[in-house]
């Protein structure tokens, strides 16, 4: 019994100590935003003398958020929709072997995850294909890379009984029918995670827009963060705004789907 206390005291502390680690660095973000930049150069750890709401506004038509925002929502809802229905229709076949070489595929695409971005290659190819500085291509651009999504759809793919696809067929049931009407409904949860890291890396990337899109109209939310950098002097306050500004979207996705990942199960399927 002392023996499971303590353990449990230990676990208690390891888990403070976490959320310590991951609270602390967003209480400091928000204690910023609500600075002036005078009371910021004076006394950055202090704690705010007051709620400057004005902040967050004064940051949203500096860093011209307004235009930059809806195109990050373009990039991140095309590229994540795009990514995650190649992802299904690769990862099926591979994860019930019905393509010849299917473990050579797979391990070609789990190298792939860790060889470093072609970044010149890609370039060329965008260019001479008439992409550059370009929606749709950069859409493509970033809907090529399936990542990480794609290596959780095939182990969770094997873990649904292969009398599912049996069932299927005999009832006539077609290839993308039961893909979209059987095997998704199944993949809530695995899909759930798969479409926030997967718009969590496009909504996040600063290189790619900053390479492959050089009109402002075209640029995505990150590029607003620049606004608050100066050559002498870098804005603090409203950076910090333009930061949680940016994280917002992201944070409302995560509680939307978080239901989902916690809920994980697969209610209605036979599993082998």
């Amino acid at each position: 019994m002392k023996q499971s206390q303590t353990s449990r005291m230990v676990s208690y502390v390891i888990v403070l100590l976490m959320l310590a680690l991951y609270v602390f660095p967003l209480f400091y973000l928000f204690n910023v935003s609500m600075k002036t930049q005078t009371e910021y150069l004076l006394d950055p750890v202090a704690l705010t003398e007051g709620i400057r709401l004005e902040n967050f506004s004064e940051a949203w038509n500096k860093g011209n958020f307004s235009q930059y925002m809806w195109n990050s929502v373009l990039y991140t809802g095309m590229s994540t929709l795009l990514t995650l229905m190649l992802s299904i229709f690769a990862a099926f076949p591979l994860a019930r072997r019905y393509v010849k070489f299917s473990t050579l595929i797979y391990i070609f695409f789990l190298i792939s995850m860790y060889l470093p971005n072609p970044l010149i290659p890609q370039f060329s190819l965008i260019n001479n294909l008439g992409l550059y500085n370009t929606q749709i291509g950069y859409i493509l651009l970033k809907t090529t890379g399936t990542g990480i999504a794609f290596l959780m759809f095939v182990g969770y793919i094997k873990s649904i009984s292969r009398e599912l696809d049996e069932a299927a067929a005999m009832d006539g049931s077609g290839y993308t029918r039961y893909l979209f009407t059987i095997l998704v409904p199944l993949m809530k949860p695995i899909l759930a995670t798969g479409i926030i890291l997967t718009a969590i890396g496009v909504w996040n990337d600063i290189i790619g827009p900053t390479i492959y899109l050089s009109d402002p109209n075209y640029q995505p939310v990150t590029k607003g963060l620049f606004t608050f950098y100066g050559q002498y002097m870098n804005n603090w306050p409203l950076l910090a705004c333009g930061i949680l500004i940016v994280t917002l979207p992201l944070v409302v996705l995560y509680v939307a789907l978080q239901r989902f990942i916690v809920g994980g199960a697969m209610a209605g399927a036979v599993k082998s």
